[in-house]
């Protein structure tokens, strides 16, 4: 018989030391010694540094859009030391002779020299549109993130509006970023504006005046728009940035659903060495992936469509993709005017211009609290949701995204037009019937897949996933065993909350006396019910132990080595 053997109490492995310190330089000690005595860094450094960031994927789009914005503030310093924002003619005299001689503004001359004359001004130009495309392409992507995923909720309602003013805010500088080469192609654009504004009732004229200095295009828009761009919208942009992660900070980083993961705790990576590391790794990625675009893909070539001309225009121009909507929306509305006196009124160009991109922004930031006004949730919300797990909001989503969408293709109907060989009018007269019936399609579709995918979430949990095994019953019936998911699966699948539909009520107690707060009006009620219908329930605890009860009583079935009824080894 084998001797046991000897357990030895001793070893290297089990005696503990501290790591060698580090020798800090005197001079360094010394400088964060007297910045820690009179600003506090160290007790705030060694709070925050620790703090705990969730580790997924979709976080990097809001990093996305912030490494962008300091592209643009990089390249738009290098930018603003040769280009010259003045309207006063000259004769163009540079190195493009295909437009020597011709007379255009200084801006569109200084523009064509940073394109051709100043080292590297052409990449930088380039690199400067990307970013841009990119920042307002990132920060859409990165709202209907938070939309889908419910982080909109108590208590980041606040971050959400701070949001939408960014959102908003990104589409005036990059409009104002657009008009400054005045060349032919953006001077369309600024004069699509101009009808824009002069299309608001009664003080329309008096506003185009006011900024373009009198009739357009006049000779100050371009200084202005400069100095919007550069100092105005920039400055705004970096106060609700600065807000925002404020924000961010404040009420801890909301996560996703999994196990260990609840309203209670942040389950990831302190910020200080991992989250830093990597954020500063993305960074560069970015930077080069904008730097890649600029030097190989070509956009706004500003020669090919010469100085601005009032009387001319570029054909088959189009906006920049996150204002072609609006013009989508003016192009197939039914002309619509009145005559009242004196004045007029374009009803065709003030509703789907101004009305369109103001109900847009009163929409996004109102529906945080109509969506809690109507489920009457007033808790708060650190966990994601599952987009399916909310259909009504997740189908609503989707609609508005439709609804964008036929705008953004009505915007180019020409285009469609010439390019299909079909009428423009039959583009024009389908585009108003698909903006209104493209949505509605849309949320029936989405919210009857986000169902069945409950419904699919709810038969994985009580019978397992499927194994890919047809087995032949002995009177030729044949079945698909199913294989017991993990515990951390199910506890995934079921965590989310469920609500229930408001029931309309009296706002008084038994004795008549009014409560604050109670009741419930049968609007509300009747929304309630709306929002809820088709729910789909979760498994409850007692039904998922039932269907582990009888998993268990057919263990002879696929069931991985080392695993248990209800798990699967890892």
């Amino acid at each position: 018989m084998a001797k046991p053997a000897d357990v030895s109490t001793v070893s290297p492995a089990l005696d503990t030391e501290r790591p060698p310190k580090a020798n800090v330089p005197p001079g360094v000690a010394g400088v964060a010694t007297w910045a820690d005595e009179r600003l506090g860094l160290a007790s705030l450094l060694k709070k925050n540094l620790r703090k705990i960031f969730p580790d997924h994927w979709s976080f990097l789009l809001g990093e996305i859009a912030l490494y962008s914005f300091i592209i643009l503030l990089l390249t738009g310093v290098f930018l603003t030391i040769w280009f010259k924002p003045s309207m006063a003619e000259i004769e163009y005299q540079g190195t493009y002779q295909l437009m020597r001689g011709l007379p255009m503004s200084e801006a569109f001359a200084s523009t064509l020299a940073l394109s051709f004359d100043v080292r590297g001004g052409l990449l930088v130009r380039q690199i400067h549109h990307w970013a841009a495309m990119l920042f307002v392409a990132s920060m859409t992507v990165h709202m209907l993130r938070i939309f889908f995923t419910g982080a909109f909720r108590k208590p980041r309602e606040l971050n959400w509006l701070i949001g939408v003013g960014l959102f908003s805010m990104s589409l005036i500088e990059g409009f104002a970023g657009y008009s400054l080469p005045d060349d032919l192609l953006s001077g369309t654009g600024l004069r699509f504006v101009d009808g824009l504004i002069r299309s608001i009732p009664l003080i329309g004229t008096w506003a185009e005046f006011f900024i373009f200095g009198g009739e357009f295009p006049g000779e100050l828009v371009i200084p202005r728009l400069y100095m919007v761009h550069i100092l105005l919208v920039p400055g705004l942009l970096l106060g609700l940035i600065a807000a925002h992660l404020a924000l961010v900070v404040y009420h801890k980083h909301s996560q996703y659903p999994g196990p260990g993961r609840k309203d209670g705790n942040v389950v990831g990576y302190p910020l200080f060495p991992v989250y830093m590391a990597k954020a500063g790794g993305f960074f560069f990625v970015v930077f080069g992936v904008a730097i890649l675009m600029g030097a190989t893909m070509s956009i706004n070539p500003v020669w090919n469509f010469g100085p601005y001309n009032p009387a001319q225009v570029t054909a088959g121009s189009q906006p920049d993709w996150y204002m072609g909507w609006v013009e989508g929306a003016i192009r197939i509305m039914p002309n619509v005017e009145w005559h009242l006196g004196s004045t007029t009124w374009s009803w065709n160009i003030f509703l789907p211009g101004v009305g369109l991109m103001t109900a847009l922004f009163v929409l996004l930031g109102l529906y945080p609290f109509v969506e809690a006004w109507i489920t009457g949730d007033k808790a708060e919300h650190h966990v994601l949701d599952r987009p399916r797990n909310n259909a009504t909001r997740t189908a609503l989503g989707v609609a508005g995204m439709t609804c964008y969408a036929m705008f953004w293709l009505a915007g180019g109907n020409d285009i469609l037009a010439t390019q299909f060989k079909v009428s423009l009018n039959a583009v024009t007269e389908f585009m108003r019937f698909a903006v209104f019936l493209a949505p509605i399609a849309a949320f029936i579709v989405t919210k009857r897949i986000c169902i069945s995918l409950q419904r699919a979430d709810a038969e994985r949990v009580l019978h397992g996933s499927e194994t890919g095994i047809i087995e032949r019953a002995p009177d030729g019936g044949y079945s698909e065993p199913h294989r017991p998911i993990h515990v951390d699966e199910k506890f995934t699948l079921t965590q989310h909350q469920q609500g229930k539909a408001l029931q309309a009520g009296p706002s008084t107690d038994a004795r008549g006396v009014v409560e604050k707060g109670a009741g419930v009006s049968k609007l509300r009620a009747l929304l309630s019910r709306w929002y809820f219908a088709g729910l789909v329930s979760k498994p409850t605890a007692s039904e998922i132990a039932e269907a582990d009860h009888h998993a268990e009583g057919h263990g002879d079935h696929e069931v991985g080595d080392g695993d248990k009824p209800g798990e699967i080894g890892h």
